[in-house]
């Protein structure tokens, strides 16, 4: 490849990376839905402390996690303090993310954990790929930081796109 050709890709892989990189920013402007869950790491006894404390001094709404109420669920002590750190993540709306700590017992989501008839409130966040973690069956929440990452492999594949059809 040589010449003006050789010009012309250069050309639109700079295009291509600058425009990956202003979406990118673009998209770190908008608003995101996050939930306060249960890291599914931490232990029953941290997680029940930190529990009673939502549903006692934190003041969180925990009637539906009570017996007979839509989320509750008394062998699964994670998803009960889902339900609590959540209801008192979104009323603490007015603080910042430090909310869904709960002594490192808790993270922040952008997966709605809700289920069945137990419904989760979101709270709209910015979206600066830096949240704490993603509630699955299967993510490790041990660890406090977690970055998103979707965006930049779409990117990524429409500049891979252009190198093969130019080439």
């Amino acid at each position: 490849m040589g010449g003006p050709s050789r010009l012309l890709f250069i050309l639109s892989i700079s295009m291509a990376v600058a425009s990956a990189v202003q979406a990118q920013g673009e998209e770190g402007a908008a608003a995101r839905q996050l939930w306060c869950v249960a890291k599914n790491n931490a232990e029953d006894a941290a997680l029940q402390s930190a529990l009673d404390w939502a549903c006692g001094p934190g003041g969180a709404d925990c009637g539906p996690i009570q017996n007979g109420g839509a989320c509750y669920d008394a062998s699964d002590v994670a998803r009960m303090a889902s339900f609590a750190f959540n209801n008192y993540y979104v009323k603490s709306r007015n603080s910042g993310d430090d909310t869904c700590s709960f002594s490192n017992t808790a993270a922040l989501t952008d997966l709605n954990p809700s289920h069945g008839n137990c419904k989760f409130t979101s709270r709209s966040g910015a979206s600066n790929g830096d949240f704490s973690g993603a509630e699955s069956d299967t993510a490790d929440l041990s660890s406090s930081k977690s970055i998103s990452i979707v965006g930049w492999l779409d990117r990524l594949s429409v500049v891979i796109f252009c190198v093969q059809h130019l080439v």
